[in-house]
Order: C-alpha cells, then structure tokens, then sequence
C-alpha cells in the first residue's frame, strides 16, 4: 500500500519550492499528522534540510537518520539526519543562545548551496521568548538574501498563535491542519461511514478500534489530556482548571445540543460565570476540542446570555466520554442522531473556508440544525439520519424569512451522508 499522505503535503511542497518570503507556520489540534506532514515534504523537495525537535532530555544522536513509519528518509539517495555538530548537550533544555546557533548554521548552508536549504522547528514553544528571536533572524536573513526556508510547528496551538500574532504578523504564512475528514480515514485505514461516526479522525487511534477499550484509554490518555491540561491549563491563565476539565466532560456529552450557559453552569459544581465559560469554551475550540455554534441571527445583538450549540470537533471526543459502546450507540437511534449531527457539524467547521462562518437557528419552534454564513449569503443545513421521509417545516421557515441561496438535507432522503462528507462546506454556495 502506498504511502498516505494528506493534501497539506502538496502545499508544504510548493511552497518550500518557492522563494522563502514567509516563514511557513503549521497549525492543528494534537494527532493530525503536522510532524509526518513536514517530514514527507522534506524526503519529496530538492533542498537539503536539517529537522530539530526543540525537546529536552534526549540525545540528537539518538535522532540520526530521521524515519517515517519505521523506513530512513532519503533525499537523493542519502538520509535525512538530524546535525549535532552544534546546539545543546544531550539531556539538556534548548534555549534561545542553542536557536541562534541552529539557525546560523542552516543559514550558512543555504548561502552555500544552489537550491538552499530547510530549517524545519518543531516543538518551538518550549524555548521562551523564541517568536522574538526567530522575528530578528527572520528580518537579518531578508535583508541579506539568504534563500533559507523556515517551518515552525509544536505540539501546542495556543503558544504557536500567541507567539505568531504578537511578534511575527505578517512575516508567516498558515497551513492548517484540521482533523481527519472521512474520505482521509477511509483511504488511510479503511475506516466504513458508520465507523467514522463513531471513531472519528484521529490517524493514531484508529489501529486500535478492534479493542475498544484501548481505543478509549488512547483518546483520553494521549488526546484529551494533553490537549486539555497541558494545551490549555499550562499555557494560558486558567483560574477554575476544574470548570475548564468539567466543561470539556459536558460539551461533549451534549454535543449537538444547544446548551444555554446557565443551563451548563446548573450542571457544574464550580461556581463560574457565563463570561468565564464563554472564555473556556473560546479556548477548547482553538485547542481542536469543542465548539460552541452562535445563533444566527438577523437582529441587534442583546445582553442576554447566549445559547450556543455545542459540537465536537472530532467525534472520537465525544465517544471517548459518553459512555456508548460501538453497538450500543448504533442500537440507539436518540444517541445515533446526536454522533451524526456531531459528525455533520465537525465536517462544516474544520473544513469551512475562512470567509465562511458556521451557526446555528432557532425560532419560535423552529430550527435549523446549521446555517453556514459568507457574508450576506446563506445556506441552511438540516441533519436527518433516519430512512423514513421525514418534515422539513424548521428549513422552510428559514428559507421563506431569510432567501437563502441554498438549502440542503443530509440523509438518506437528501444529500447521503458519505457525500456531504466529501464535500467542501463552500460548495453549497455555488451549487444548486
């Protein structure tokens, strides 16, 4: 079987191919393969390269030849390895002066050579105060012509953001990594429609679905846990952690519900806010967790506390928590709606263009279950995951207020569910 590799490669690709006029920034939830992203790209470009994991208490000898699923990375018939002819002793933690060293030396290379050359950083949020040092660099190599490509990533979206927008705007230029869609997971893994579902996007998890309880522990050992107490708790002034893990504990249970804010905090033991959990919801988005949809809504906005709809952004999260069984949550028709509407609202909002918004509308016993915004245009979303012909009357009513340029049923009695999957959210703005 061939090598999988994700469209992002291709990006990667063309860009290192180019003149290096921004540093190229990586962004994506844990476990969406940035790493094994980065590493095709260099093993597939002209140029020479030098990978450094910006990790303590390891030997960069340890690292030589870097490998991909077991197999040496070649460029041109040689390895890829990793040079410790300078930076930090083994065991110790690289700081800035071991950032200054590596970079110079790439840079020399990249005078050196016809093609240049690639200095790939990963994990660069653990050096403190980097985003300053690599702005410096950054300027001193444009003002001298030095054909240097960049690649920053790491394992913690928060610092890579804050780090980005305060010191470098302007200077990067983003590729993102959302989750695994459906189409990646069944060319990967083999993954059926009904196993997405419920397994949902995590490459790393997915060798493990025949045992569902390893399945489970690696979700919440290796995914929710980082994500939540070291992508979260230890990187940005949290002052309830606990209201932050239950929050995370609720929001995916309710997923694909709509959950006013007092709601939640009458289910939290911690006494919070809603302004607190408005923050904490903010913040397990931006970390790939949960989503809290706004309603959309022609009207002044008003001081009254909102309501958001909640939805996973990967619906392992939600399996991981909720207690069902694979065959428990397919025997459960009530459970079964709620994965596929998760499922369904993970696709808009890790696939969406950044011109589009996703939201949610609700009226006087009326719904829609998505209304995807760009700009003055809209198109309703409405989620059915049984057989039998079902109302309509919710997507109507929101068609005759607002003159949509589309809508659109997901479900057997509409758009089947595998297809919509496949698509781009954008896609129902053009398409009749």
């Amino acid at each position: 079987m061939a090598e999988f590799r994700r469209a992002q490669v291709g990006t990667l690709i063309t860009r290192l191919s180019e003149r290096p006029e921004f540093i190229i920034a990586i962004f994506g939830p844990r476990q969406t393969g940035k790493t094994t992203a980065v590493l095709q790209a260099l093993s597939a470009v002209e140029q020479e390269s030098r990978y450094e994991a910006m990790e303590p208490s390891y030997s960069r000898a340890e690292l030589r030849p870097l490998t991909l699923d077991g197999k040496p990375l070649t460029l041109d018939g040689k390895p890829i390895v990793l040079d410790s002819s300078v930076g930090a002793a083994a065991g110790s933690q690289p700081d800035v002066r071991h950032l200054t060293e590596v970079w110079q030396h790439c840079r020399h290379q990249a005078m050196r050579s016809p093609r240049g050359f690639v200095l790939v950083l990963d994990e660069i949020q653990r050096i403190a105060g980097w985003s300053e040092v690599v702005k410096g660099l950054w300027d001193a190599d444009r003002r001298d012509g030095c054909p240097l490509h960049v690649v920053i990533l790491g394992s913690a979206p928060l610092l890579m953001q804050e780090g980005l927008n305060e010191s470098l705007a302007g200077r990067f230029e983003p590729v993102r990594f959302p989750h695994w869609s459906f189409a990646e997971m069944s060319e990967a893994f083999g993954l059926s429609l009904e196993e997405y579902v419920y397994f949902g996007g995590y490459p790393g998890a997915a060798a493990r679905i025949d045992d569902p309880g390893r399945w489970g522990d690696y979700v919440r050992s290796a995914l929710i846990g980082p994500a939540v107490e070291r992508d979260v708790l230890s990187m940005v002034r949290v002052d309830k952690p606990e209201l932050l893990k239950r929050l995370f504990d609720l929001g995916a249970r309710y997923s694909g519900q709509q959950v006013s804010y007092n709601k939640l905090l009458g289910h939290l033991q911690e006494a919070g806010n809603t302004t607190t959990l408005t923050r904490y919801l903010e913040l397990l988005a931006r970390v790939g967790m949960i989503a809290g949809l706004p309603k959309f809504t022609n009207r002044p906005a008003t001081a009254k506390a909102p309501t958001p709809k909640l939805n996973v952004l990967n619906t392992a999260l939600m399996s991981a928590v909720g207690g069902y069984s694979f065959d428990e949550a397919r025997a459960d028709r009530s459970h079964w709606g709620r994965l596929v509407e998760s499922c369904v609202g993970a696709h808009l909002l890790n696939a969406a263009s950044s011109r589009t918004e996703v939201k949610y509308w609700r009226d006087k016993g009326h719904e829609v279950d998505f209304v995807l915004q760009r700009g003055p245009h809209l198109v309703g979303v409405e989620v059915k995951s049984g057989q039998a012909p079902v109302a309509t009357r919710g997507l109507e009513e929101f068609e005759g207020r607002f003159q949509p340029v589309n809508t659109v049923v997901v479900g057997d009695t509409g758009v089947p569910l595998h297809e919509f999957l496949t698509l781009p959210p954008d896609h129902w703005f053009d398409s009749p």
